[in-house]
């Protein structure tokens, strides 16, 4: 593999504007292409119009969330870890923290489903559903955990993947899932008519194709990670480099569940049409959410490679790039669902209550979108450079400042304070990182101080 064809060259060397391309433009194709992927099952259940079944499988989101999170420590801590191992010269290591977190994925995901099985009854009450939508949001969520192993494996080596930079496979794995998807989803809810038990085998089974995929990239393909399957034991040390980042990917999600179940339970007292309101609202702003995730996902393995090998510079430039990409895309596509807003709700329903409400709770997520970019954004840095605690504050922020902030706006304006409460939390977690990236920067630059000393001394 010649240096410019080497995903390595993009982390290391290559111009800036070049490897930022590189790296985030099949993520946010893919993160786009996963937006569609994520509307697929609630637009096939759309069109059998059934309110309650649109509602169960919006009450089962937290559910996913879940195995996602757990697909995300083991991930986004691995995956970090291996990148900054790469940009200190030290890949073999990486082999290893790549087939721990392989196999504890999968093991996590066994355990999830065997405990959801014990109390499957207390956790559909929990998720919100009421006696309409009990049976329907029980059939999702035991389907959804039986599979759940896949999901959590999926997401474990998505960033697996993508911690030597390359993205494009990364891209590739996400195309397999939503193809799969569109496929199983027609087949299994309208064909079969397995309806929501259908929608969640569907999706197991796109993640499986993504699965089969990330494996056989990195058994084969990969620059660093070839035969990582053969290794599992790692030292406590390691552990703890991986779960002092991924902590915080699971405190962000078990934050975000709290606040869906207070969601779903604040919402389903103004009837089942709102809470299938929130759920198309929250598929549709996802647009231009994802377009901003998949840019500082991408540049994730770029801040951990130039932060571990101390090249300063060029991690400020391309934080810089960022920050001035997600404006623009935030700006531009927020305004652009804006304005198509009510058509783009009237493909999800014909309900005309579901439509109604729908309409102001897209209104309140959109401007919620302006800010959430650059909040993913500063976690990303502080995740890719190892900053544990900064993380952890932000996700802990997110998630315990929603609920006096739902609870109150609840009570002082009703339906309206629910539909506005995500949006005032999302400003304020906002406000948050970039009271946290000030610091981080002195950081940096006492670290630029540092190298300009040792670079004299050593001349």
């Amino acid at each position: 593999m010649s240096q410019e064809t080497s995903n390595q060259y993009y982390l290391e060397s290559a111009p800036l504007k070049k490897a930022i391309t590189h790296l985030s433009i099949p993520m946010m194709i893919g993160m786009s292409v996963g937006t569609i992927y994520n509307v697929i099952n609630a637009y096939f259940i759309g069109l059998l119009h059934n309110t309650h079944m649109l509602t169960a499988i919006t009450l089962g989101l937290p559910i996913f969330t879940v195995l996602m999170a757990f697909g995300n420590v083991l991930g986004v801590g691995g995956g970090t870890f291996v990148t900054r191992l790469a940009g200190e010269k030290n890949p073999e290591k990486g082999q290893r923290i790549a087939g721990y977190s392989f196999y504890a994925s999968i093991i996590t995901g066994i355990v999830i489903a065997l405990l959801a099985f014990l109390a499957i009854n207390p956790i559909t009450r929990l998720l919100g559903a009421d006696d309409a939508t009990f049976n329907f949001t029980k059939t999702y969520a035991t389907t959804l955990f039986a599979g759940g192993f896949v999901i959590v494996l999926n997401f474990a080596l998505e960033q697996l993947v993508r911690s030597e930079g390359a993205s494009k496979e990364s891209m590739y794995g996400v195309f397999i899932s939503t193809a799969l998807s569109l496929i199983f989803d027609p087949l299994f809810i309208l064909v079969l008519n397995w309806h929501v038990a259908g929608a969640a085998l569907a999706m197991i089974l796109a993640n499986v194709g993504s699965v089969v995929y990330y494996i056989y990239f990195l058994e084969t393909k990969s620059e660093h990670l070839k035969g990582f399957l053969k290794h599992f034991r790692i030292s406590v040390q390691d552990k703890l480099e991986i779960y002092k980042i991924g902590i915080s990917e699971l405190l962000q999600s078990a934050f975000l569940i709290v606040t869906t179940l207070l969601l779903n339970n604040y919402a389903i007292l103004y009837g089942d049409h709102v809470v299938a309101g929130f759920g198309v609202a929250l598929r549709i702003v996802q647009v231009p959410e994802f377009l901003s995730m998949g840019l500082f996902l991408g540049l994730i393995p770029l801040f951990a490679f130039t932060y571990a090998g101390r090249n300063i510079e060029r991690l400020k430039s391309s934080i810089k790039y960022a920050f001035a990409c997600i404006g623009t895309i935030s700006i531009v596509f927020v305004s652009l669902v804006f304005i198509f807003r009510d058509t783009v709700l009237h493909w999800f329903s014909n309900d005309p209550s579901v439509i109604s409400s729908g309409v102001t709770i897209l209104a309140a997520m959109l401007i919620s979108a302006l800010f959430n970019g650059f909040t993913g954004l500063f976690m990303s840095i502080f995740q890719a450079t190892g900053q544990g605690a900064p993380t952890a504050i932000m996700a802990i922020t997110q998630g315990i400042l929603y609920i006096p902030v739902i609870i109150v706006l609840h009570y002082l304006f009703g339906l309206n304070g629910v539909i506005w409460s995500m949006t005032v939390t999302e400003v304020i977690t906002s406000v948050m990182g970039v009271m946290l990236f000030v610091m981080f920067n002195r950081k940096l630059k006492k670290v630029s101080v540092n190298e300009a000393d040792g670079n004299v001394a050593g001349a």
